[in-house]
Order: C-alpha cells, then sequence, then structure tokens
C-alpha cells in the first residue's frame, strides 16, 4: 500500500511539473488537494495510521534494545533510554507536542 501510494504521489508531482496548462489547472489542483486534506475523513486516517506507526515503532524500539542492546555502546544506550525518559504520552515522533 505505500508503494502504491508513494506512486500515486509521483504521477500528480510529475504532473504538476509536466503539465503545460498553465497556473489555472495548478490552482484547481492545489485547491482539491487542500480540501482533501481538510476532509474529517482524511484527517482521521492519517492521525489513526500516525498513531499506529508510533505504536509500532515503540514496540520495535523495546524489542531491538532487549535483542542488541548489550551489544550497543553505552553511549547509545544511555541516549536511547534519555530519550524515552523525555517523552511524554502527547509527543509526537519529532518530539513536538501534538497538544
Amino acid at each position: 500500500m505505500r508503494y502504491r501510494l508513494t506512486f500515486v504521489a509521483g504521477l500528480a508531482v510529475g504532473y504538476v511539473f509536466g503539465t503545460r496548462a498553465g497556473r489555472e489547472r495548478y490552482e484547481r489542483l492545489r485547491q482539491t488537494a487542500q480540501r482533501l486534506a481538510e476532509n474529517p475523513a482524511v484527517r482521521n486516517a492519517t492521525e489513526s495510521a500516525a498513531q499506529s506507526g508510533r505504536e509500532a515503532a515503540a514496540k520495535a524500539a523495546g524489542v531491538v534494545t532487549e535483542k542488541v542492546g548489550h551489544r550497543l555502546p553505552e553511549a547509545v544506550n544511555e541516549r536511547v533510554r534519555s530519550l524515552r525518559d523525555h517523552r511524554t504520552p502527547l509527543d509526537d515522533d519529532w518530539g513536538t507536542s501534538t497538544k
């Protein structure tokens, strides 16, 4: 599914940059994309996918730490622990708040 979305996004970008239809067509495409992004169903699906990704990343980090944590340099282990301690449930993966 990820590859399909990437392909479709690439087609859209290629069309916008390659089109000879001019500024008017570009503005219509931009407005359509903006309306789509503001659609509540799309926003909910996006947030749901982001939350699932955060949960999977947290689970994977725990598994990796358990399996290979003892092989990593202590400085890396300390950094991972400090990042984990500083995160709150409302932080996203980039360290910004989602409040």
